[in-house]
């Protein structure tokens, strides 16, 4: 994956000029400057990408730097609100003492420092760098195979069903290397006494619970995942779709990149709404049950009670709709600046589109 990061940042138009170098005859080469004319009849096989594309769409080294994208995405965004997450755990775990964002915020710096508030932050950047990976980069992957299984005019009508198969596949396997450093990021910031470093932490809860008490919560992380998720993804791609449609005033391919981001961003930021709403209970049940030794999903739940399911939904909105933004225009950006080809909004197949003619007829 790396290789082919190298080998596109070294070639991208942004840092390296253009040049063609060709050879006469007699031997002797100049450098010759590029043309702004096609050749008529001339074909051009060994170009499988689009002009201006690094790459094609659906190989593999499409999928490795989209891959790339989210480890970026996911992992700065993540790392970068670990104080509100911290926050966000206490009032969840320990509502009695921490009982609001402000007080929770008021009660960690006056306990442990303006340097408590970054506990945590290195199985975050380690765990959500690896869901990146997975997400962005699985979800690119479902969403061709589904597509090409369901045919053309399918893949438009049941679009929506597609993003949700799509990244709740995707989703499901990023889970599985993101629960071991969730794990030790709640155990970090909620357990009293509890070390602030990983090296200890992991190794500790290794010795006490072996290898299933990182994975302990890997059920209530899919229900927390698997539907915010699935939220993020098709929420985006159907408010990036309106927007294009309803909004702008004209076609994307006129719109500038900056543009383009903003759309990306403001999508981001209706679907992270969704997304914290329909994800927190579960995200509750796993802080309970990653503070907790020896606890199942089904008793947090039950000492929680509905109302303590529900507590810390507000710093949640805020921090999983800014993240969500920002993943998404972070993501985006990289596309752009790694000039990774981006799938346009969707268009009625011809073939629907006559079918529907002769249906009206």
């Amino acid at each position: 994956m790396f290789s082919s990061l190298f080998e596109t940042a070294k070639n991208s138009q942004l840092v390296t000029p253009i040049f063609a170098r060709c050879e006469a005859a007699q031997g002797e080469s100049r450098a010759v400057q590029p043309t702004n004319f096609i050749v008529p009849n001339r074909t051009i096989s060994a170009a499988a990408a689009a002009e201006g594309d690094s790459c094609e769409y659906g190989s593999m080294k499409y999928y490795a730097l989209c891959g790339f994208g989210g480890i970026l995405s996911c992992g700065i965004t993540h790392t970068a609100v670990v104080p509100l997450d911290l926050v966000k755990c206490r009032i969840q775990t320990n509502p009695a003492k921490y009982k609001g964002i402000f007080n929770g915020f008021s009660v960690t710096i006056k306990e442990d420092g303006m340097r408590g508030l970054g506990k945590g932050w290195a199985p975050t950047a380690i765990g959500y760098s690896l869901q990146g990976l997975g997400k962005f980069g699985f979800y690119e992957v479902f969403k061709k195979i589904y597509s090409g299984m369901l045919g053309e005019e399918l893949s438009y009508t049941w679009r929506t069903s597609l993003y949700l198969a799509a990244s709740a596949s995707a989703e499901f396997f990023a889970d599985i290397a993101l629960c071991p450093m969730e794990a030790c990021k709640v155990r970090i910031q909620t357990q009293p006494g509890c070390s602030p470093l990983l090296r200890k932490v992991a190794p500790a809860i290794y010795r006490d619970e072996g290898i299933m008490g990182f994975y302990k919560g890997i059920s209530p992380l899919w229900m927390r995942q698997i539907p915010y998720t699935m939220m993020k993804f098709a929420c985006f791609e159907r408010t990036v779709e309106a927007i294009y449609k309803h909004i702008v005033p004209k076609p994307r391919d006129e719109c500038t990149k900056s543009e383009q981001l903003i759309v990306t961003f403001a999508a981001g930021y209706i679907a992270g709404v969704f997304c914290a709403i329909v994800s927190h209970p579960a995200d509750t049940v796993v802080s309970k049950l990653n503070q907790e030794k020896g606890s199942t999903a089904i008793e947090a739940a039950k000492k929680l009670g509905m109302k303590g399911l529900w507590k810390g939904l507000t710093p949640r909105i805020i921090m999983i709709g800014t993240l969500t933004a920002l993943q998404w225009f972070i993501y985006d950006a990289v596309k752009v600046w790694l000039r990774l080809p981006r799938a346009r909004p969707p268009q009625m197949p011809e073939s629907l589109k006559q079918k529907l003619e002769a249906h009206q007829k």
